[in-house]
Parts: C-alpha cells; structure tokens; sequence
C-alpha cells in the first residue's frame, strides 16, 4: 500500500508575530524578506498539520533524542521489509532491462540519452508504476522496498535510477496521489503507472531556487482553464508529451497544477535548451510558457496550505531517492577501485598492499554502509506516517557529500591521470557524481533548514513571547538589569529559567539496545549520550544570538552538522549491528570511529587507522557484499 494516510491533527493556534518575524523586523530586515520568511513557516507549519501530532516534526526521532532525551530503539531501526513476488518480478524484470541493453550498446541514443526504446521496455517490466498504488495499475511496493532498489538499480545505471526518483517521488505521482482528487487520481495515476507518461516537477525558475518565495510564474483563470504564463528551469525528465507538477502563482498564492505537456511545441509552450554538464544521459530543460491553456480542474488543492506544502511533500522521498542512489554509484566506484589497485605496481609492489590506496577502500565501504543504514531507516519511517523531514535531510546530505568525497578523494586520487581518460567512469561522470550536492536541496541550506526545524518548537515555547513583548513595546535591546525591562518580561524568562535549570539538573539514560557486538554499542551509546546533551548548547546559542540568529549562518551550519554527524553514528551503529557480513560491519566500526573523531576533535589512534587500513586489505581481496556482485571494471591502458 503506497497511499499514505495521513490522520489530521488540529491547526495549530496562530499567534500574532512569530519569534522569527519579529526577530527579522527588529533585526532591520525589510518587509519583503519577513513576508516571504512568514510565507515559508506558513507552508511548513500547513504540511505539519497533514500529519497526526505523534509523526510531526515534533515526534521525530531526532526531535524526541534531543529536546525529550526519549531514545527508542524502535524508532531507529527499521528492518529492511520482505518483497512480494509481483515487486520483486518487477524489480528483477527492470534490471534485466537495463542489463541487456547497457551490454548490447542500446542503452543510449544517438543522443546519448537513455533511449525511449529502453524506457518503453522498462514500462512493460512494471518499472514506471512500482511506487502507484495496485488499483491504479501499478504494483503497490513500499518506499521501504523501492527505496535499497534503487541502489541496485544505480549499480546498473546511475541515470534510470535517478529517473524513477524524479517520476515516482519528486514528478506528479507523489502530488496526485498525496493530494489529488478521486476524478484526479483515476486520470493519471493509471497513465503513469504504465509508463505511457513521464512525469516531472516543475519548481525552480530563473529567480527562484533555495528561494521558493520568488515565483513569478503566473496561472490566471479564464473560465474553465488557467492561463500559464512564465519560465522554469533545470527541469529532470521534462520532454513535450510529459506530464509535469508545476508550482505556480494563483491569485498571488502558490499552487501546483498538473499539466500534460503537448506532444510538440507550440507558441505557448515551448522547451530552452541550454548545455549542462550533469544529467548527461536524460533529458534536462527550461520550459518557457506563454499562455498555455490549463484545465482548471487540474489544480491540486491540499487540505491545508499551497502549492509550497505540496514541493515540500513531496521532496522528503527525493531526498532518501538521491542518497540511496550514491551508495548504488559508490558501489561502482569500489568495483573500479580494486582491480586498478591490484594491477597498479609502484616500487615493484601492487598498490593494493599501501595503507594509502587501503585506508581508502576502507573509508569507501564505511561511506557506502551510511547510506545504506539511512535509507533503510529513512524509508521506513516514512513508511510508519512520519513526516521525516529532519531525517530525510540527514541523508540527503551525506548521501550527496559522501558521494563528492568518494569519487574525488577516493576514486580519482587512486586512479591518478588515468581517471581522466574517455571511458573512465569518473572522467566520464564527474559532474554526475558532485550535481547532487545540490539536487533537492543544496546541502548547506538544507542544513540551516534542518537547524531552524530543530529549534522551532523550543523557539515558540521560550524565545517567541519574548520576541511578541519586544516587538509590541518596541524594545530592541533590552536591559534585564533594568527593573522595569525584567518586570515585562518576567512571564517568560521565568518559564525558560525553568526550562534551563530541569535540563541542567535531568540526566540521561542509556536505551535499551538490541544485542549488538561491543564496538557498536559503544558508538550508539556515545551517540545517544551527546544527542540527549546537545540540547542546552543549541538552546544556549539561540540564547546568545536572539534576533540576529538568522544572521549567524556559520554558526547554525556548524551546530547543525555536529548534530547530523551523531544521527549518522547512532544510526550506523544499530544498522551495522544487524547486518550479518563481518566486512559491513566492520566498516560500519570504522565510518563511526571517524565521525566520533571528527565530534571530539580527537586525532585517529594507531588503532584506528590499523583497523581501516585492515578492513581496505579485506576489501581488496572479495567484497562481494558491499559491491554487490558487481563484475570488476576492466583496466584501461594497461601496460
């Protein structure tokens, strides 16, 4: 059952300014930037209230680590679900595909694009519909099941994995089938699931990217259709024929209509082409629209909120989508890694022997088992009915950054000038492997967002009246040395200053972990210990800075990684420990050992390093668990 139903929970009560709005106003900031930073809470607060309270932000894992101290276990792991043998007949069919046809030289077109010969093949594996429910046609799999397939897919073929990302989480299926209408889910859903349409999602415009505030295209009613007018850009998988999500302006207010794409270029609609070095192989475009008749029956209307809340919806899955694709393309990597390193003679000694070229081997299976540990956990929370967001961020971004780090730290150094041959995968991929920094998000911004998402209930319950009384009595510094200035604010500084002795006073209690080896353990345990005591530092530095917090990008970038790094260790840890291969496990030991060094500031012990550069010999002698029966890349220009 892929439908998610989502109970709904009361709106939340408004009040009349928010901490961060008045913080920006008395801060100096203009109107314009408090209304659209109110505009961005407003379509964050409208997807929370989709959600029942226990799956808000508010209920998250992290959230409850930090702010609560309640570590469940349960709510960080995830076992990886069993296949139904239609899905898995789907997921084995679609590989098979690509197989074939990247062996037969008939993968790509003249073009080098994926063919539409490949993709009409893979729409009569079931390739198109896995994510679309069974009585639209499709098979009904669980983003638990379709999420580590991905990763298989990728091993194949990074791009077809990217594409069922773009149409199934991100493209029109998630909105129609999230927020559409009986009449609209009956219309499309069944087109898609066959494949017989693509989807994509139309949002980022020439003035608008991290800054979703500032669309300018433009959908005006005209009896019974909407009148498109404006430009989009770096749209994935938008061709003529396709039917796209585009996030627009009705009435001033974002809104997403779905469009079907004419099947040429007309004078209303038409494609900009520009060269773009990433997404080689499929099909990336503007779309420039100049009055293009859209049914007014095909606007999607949330429950609650607007076309923001639906981008924001929908791109959760997108993100988990990208990382799992990394640990797919990673794999790849490793696969070209060792046969070079055991062929490569330097001093009359194959490479392979190094602690350097091992150190890194190692260093790509502990990459490579994080992504995987999040994307189990990850899919499965979104399986449960959380909203994930702040997990979902998590992945995405070290997902993305283990991937930039892997193919140049990793790949490209072990490889030397050869990597830049034609033919080399990392020659020929380069930007493939850096681009999803900043897909779906780029990674720093996401981080800031997965910071303000952190503090905003901690923000409203103790900062915000004390934002409400600054802003009504319009006192921008005040003087708590001052009677009077204390005296209105006493409601508040009282509820904190209880707030921050019980955190002082509370201590922390040790979860109930499942049976683990003792090196995992101990690396959940350090995790779990510093997330439950993280709390008074994030608080203390929204102490510190108040209203000129938003202002200190730095320092919430920073906090908002250390915090990150603790998710991806506690995670790891439970993950490797179930895992049942000694090398996943191991390199599970060593990713946590690194991110816990990089938390303390400590430098690497002679054990550390041993231990990596052991688990690199290990690889190098037969990883099949991590490379995934991939076959070993061929040597170019051998000597």
């Amino acid at each position: 059952m892929t439908t998610q139903t989502i109970p709904e929970s009361p709106r939340r009560q408004e009040v009349p300014v928010t901490f961060a709005e008045a913080a920006l106003r008395l801060g100096g900031k203009g109107a314009e930037e408090v209304r659209r930073t109110g505009a961005v809470d407003a379509a964050d607060d409208q997807v929370e209230s989709l959600f029942a309270q226990r799956y808000q932000t508010t209920g998250s894992p992290i959230h409850r680590a930090i702010w609560e101290r309640e570590i469940s276990p349960e709510q960080w792991t995830a076992p990886p679900p069993a296949l139904s043998p239609q899905v898995q007949g789907i997921m084995e069919a679609s590989l098979e595909v690509v197989r074939q046809r990247r062996d037969a030289g008939t993968l790509f077109d003249a073009d080098r694009k994926i063919s539409e010969e490949t993709l009409h093949d893979l729409a009569d594996s079931g390739y198109w519909g896995l994510l679309i429910d069974r009585s639209f046609g499709g098979a009904g799999a669980t983003f638990s099941q379709f999420a580590p397939f991905l990763t298989q897919m990728a091993t194949v073929e990074p791009t077809v994995a990217g594409l069922a990302s773009v149409h199934g989480c991100i493209g029109a299926v998630d909105p129609v089938q999230t927020f559409g209408t009986p009449e609209q889910k009956a219309q499309w859903l069944p087109v898609l699931a066959r494949g017989t349409r693509l989807s994509a999602f139309a949002l980022t415009e020439p003035c608008a990217g991290t800054d979703l505030t500032a669309l300018r295209t433009t959908a005006v009613r005209d009896g019974d259709d909407y009148v498109v007018t404006g430009e989009k850009l770096f749209i994935t998988n938008v061709r003529t024929g396709r039917t796209i999500g585009l996030v627009c302006l009705i009435d001033q207010r974002p809104a997403v209509l779905v469009v079907d794409l004419p099947d040429t270029e007309t004078a209303e609609f038409r494609l900009k082409n520009y060269g773009l070095y990433a997404l080689k192989h499929c099909h990336n475009h503007g779309i420039v629209f100049n009055g293009l008749r859209v049914p007014a029956a095909n606007r999607l209307d949330p429950i609650e909120g607007d076309g923001l809340t639906v981008a924001y919806h929908g791109l959760n899955r997108g993100r988990v989508a990208l990382c799992a694709t990394a640990a797919g393309s990673m794999r790849q990597m490793l696969a070209d890694m060792v046969p070079w390193a055991k062929f490569r003679r330097t001093y009359g000694e194959p490479i392979a022997g190094r602690e350097l070229v091992r150190r890194r081997l190692g260093r790509l299976a502990g990459l490579i088992v994080g992504c995987d540990a999040l994307v189990e956990w990850c899919a499965g929370l979104l399986d449960q009915g959380y909203r994930g967001e702040m997990e979902c961020i998590v992945a995405k971004i070290f997902g993305s950054e283990a991937q930039k780090e892997a193919a140049i730290e990793l790949h490209m150094k072990t490889h030397g000038g050869r990597a830049f041959l034609h033919g080399h995968r990392f020659g020929d991929n380069v930007h493939e492997f850096l681009a999803p920094c900043i897909y779906e998000g780029e990674g720093e911004m996401l981080g800031l967002a997965f910071f303000k998402s952190l503090i905003k209930q901690h923000g409203r319950r103790y900062f915000e009246p004390i934002g409400q009384i600054m802003q009504s009595t319009g006192l921008r510094k005040p003087n708590f040395a001052n009677p009077v200035h204390l005296w209105k604010f006493r409601g508040p500084l009282w509820s904190y200053a209880k707030w921050l002795i019980g955190n002082g006073l509370s201590g922390t209690a040790r979860p109930n972990w499942p049976d683990m080896p003792a090196n995992l353990r101990k690396h959940a345990d350090f995790a779990a210990y510093s997330l439950q005591r993280s709390a008074g530092e994030i608080s203390g530095t929204m102490r510190k800075h108040q209203l000129k917090l938003a202002d200190r990008q730095c320092r919430m970038a920073e906090l908002s990684a250390r915090v990150q790094s603790l998710v991806v260790i506690l995670c790891t840890s439970l993950y490797a420990a179930r895992q049942r291969d000694d090398l996943i496990r191991r390199a599970g030991d060593c990713l946590c050992r690194e991110l816990t060094r990089q938390y303390t500031g400590q430098r690497p012990t002679d054990r550390d390093l041993r231990n990596l550069t052991e688990l690199g010999a290990a690889i190098a002698e037969g990883a099949a668990g991590l490379t995934a029966g991939l076959e070993p890349s061929k040597v170019l220009m051998p000597y």
